[in-house]
């Protein structure tokens, strides 16, 4: 069972592809490293800009066909599951006051 955002989505891009969990969570990694974001801090709209912007390039790398309707169909599975499960689909506004006060 997922634990985080990033499990999450490594979850979906497993089962959505035919990629194995190593291949799932390394490619989510790389996306998320170009797009400067960390795994452990991430929200679904970042993840969404992510998996809409940055991911189907890196599926296309990987032989996955239609990577962009792959990826549209995984974010919104993640979505849902994310929601279900209690997690933020935004930076809650003690985070966002917390990495005002890093600067």
């Amino acid at each position: 069972m997922a634990t985080d955002l990033f499990d999450l989505a490594a979850e979906k891009l497993e089962t959505s592809t035919e990629m194995d969990r190593l291949a799932s969570r390394g490619t989510l990694r790389i996306a998320l490293k170009e797009a400067g974001l960390d795994a452990h801090k991430l929200t679904v709209t970042q993840l969404r800009a992510v998996f809409e912007k940055l991911m189907p390039k890196e599926l296309e790398a990987r032989g996955v066909s239609d990577a962009a309707a792959t990826c549209q169909a995984a974010m919104n599975e993640i979505a849902i599951s994310a929601d279900s499960i209690g997690i933020a689909s935004a930076a809650s506004p003690d985070d966002v006051f917390k990495r005002l006060g890093e600067s």
